[in-house]
């Protein structure tokens, strides 16, 4: 078994695993972005199950598509290199499909401000036309879209609901709002069975390692690694929930299999810690390692969200979700990983 998502469900929930098995295998699975951080290891964890799986990704530089990613089941999964922008290709992919986990997207904040185009095309318009295809080319099939805390923008101190007003910061967090709703408008008006996990700062194996503009945890585990000091902005003291990659890939692979699903959003969230906690964290299970404080950057500052803490007990009561690994524990394995595999992930694939 190549999946270390499984192989965890296996000693801890094997009741689980067994409904996953019975419910993928054999099911035709269609996965945007599928050779990047959470769709590889999603893709991994489906092949394993006897899912017969279709990935697409765009292998823009940039956005972490990696053919390395998959390498424990290349020759159990087909891919396709092609962008969601292309309708055609999109129109043809969705067909004969059962389930499409839609992750595919920007996810750059300061990006999204320097280039708010790009961003709308991939998080918005994109979204429309893959909807447009099922609609009209497969319409039974089941969606799993990928959403973000970014779409809550500044929420203060209290834990954040589904139904918390959402004033994004930025443009990638405006985008995703609309990204989402198109798939609950398609849920409610066609019948098109789609969910949205709205995912907070998830790290782990397979990660893009080459800037820190998609994820800052990952980022501070390379700096780690080579002895760089790591540099946090302001305090430190921002707040974020975490999860690790596996446990992300449980809750997509519960959602799409239980029809409860269909038509609502679930918050992900798992162990809130202040930025500062995290990178002392990493420095323990590392031994050793080294941070200071900086200035935020101009272009990073007006769009600080300040803390962020998920209340993500809908998932827990609806689907029985729950984090399984805890922070140190994912650390530890992120941090063997890179060490392992870093030609593959430091230089450009």
């Amino acid at each position: 078994m190549n999946s270390e998502c499984l192989r965890t469900l296996q000693a801890q929930a094997p009741d689980r695993l067994a409904s996953f098995e019975k419910y993928y295998c054999g099911k035709r699975v269609l996965i945007t972005g599928g050779l990047g951080f959470i769709g590889s290891t999603l893709a991994i964890a489906l092949a394993d199950l006897g899912a017969r799986v279709t990935l697409v990704d765009s292998m823009i530089p940039e956005y972490g598509g990696n053919l390395f990613n998959i390498s424990p089941v290349r020759d159990r999964v087909t891919v396709n290199i092609s962008d969601v922008r292309d309708r055609s290709s999109m129109n043809y992919l969705v067909q004969g499909c059962d389930c499409l986990f839609n992750l595919a997207g920007t996810l750059s904040h300061v990006d999204s401000m320097t280039d708010p185009f790009t961003d709308l095309e991939i998080n918005c318009v994109s979204q429309l036309s893959i909807l447009e295809a099922c609609r009209r080319h497969n319409p039974g099939i089941k969606i799993g879209f990928a959403g973000t805390r970014g779409q809550y923008g500044r929420t203060g101190p209290d834990p954040v609901r589904e139904d918390t007003p959402m004033r994004p910061v930025d443009v990638n967090g405006i985008n995703n709002v609309a990204g989402e709703a198109y798939h609950l408008l398609y849920h409610e008006v066609h019948g098109i069975r789609a969910f949205s996990l709205r995912l907070t700062n998830t790290y782990g194996p397979r990660h893009q390692m080459r800037h820190h503009r998609q994820g800052v945890l990952n980022w501070f585990l390379r700096l780690l690694i080579e002895g760089k000091t790591v540099k946090l902005y302001g305090n430190g003291r921002q707040i974020r929930d975490t999860n690790y990659v596996d446990d992300v890939v449980e809750a997509f692979l519960l959602a799409m299999a239980d029809d409860r699903a269909a038509g609502q959003v679930f918050n992900l969230g798992g162990e809130p810690v202040s930025l500062m906690d995290f990178v002392e964290q990493a420095i323990r299970v590392h031994g050793g390692g080294s941070y200071e404080l900086v200035e935020y950057p101009a272009e990073a500052k007006p769009i600080e969200i300040g803390d962020y803490r998920a209340d993500w007990s809908r998932i827990r009561d609806t689907l029985g979700w729950h984090p399984r690994v805890a922070l140190a524990e994912g650390i530890a394995r992120t941090l063997e990983y890179y060490k392992q595999h870093r030609q593959h992930y430091w230089d450009t694939p």
